[in-house]
């Protein structure tokens, strides 16, 4: 019993899947970052396959908000998506990746 907790615990706690599953464990960890249109961007090569599902549930979520805010206001979803990105990328912590305006990823 003792081994089976021991290996249960050992394999949480240095599981990298497991950090990688929280938005911002992945952002700390520069795996992803915010691009400019307001939705989340891979910046590793080759991610792990939890982090594409992350990012797509996460980016599905923000269009759908963004789709309200946008018919709530008015406006074309486009403008939502920039605006908010600008305001994303602004807001990201230091040594978190964001998208400049060619696209590129930069730390912050």
């Amino acid at each position: 019993m003792k081994r089976l907790l021991f290996t249960l615990f050992a394999t949480l706690l240095f599981s990298q899947a497991s950090w990688a599953l929280s938005m911002n464990g992945a952002k700390a960890q520069g795996l992803i970052g915010e691009r400019s249109n307001g939705y989340l961007g891979i910046v590793v090569n080759k991610p792990d396959p939890a982090i594409k599902v992350l990012v797509e549930d996460i980016n599905r979520k923000r269009r759908s908000a963004y789709q309200g805010r946008a018919q709530k206001a008015g406006v074309n979803l486009k403008v939502i998506e920039l605006r908010i990105g600008e305001r994303l990328r602004s807001r990201a912590s230091a040594g978190q990746f964001v998208q400049d305006a060619h696209g590129q990823w930069k730390r912050k």
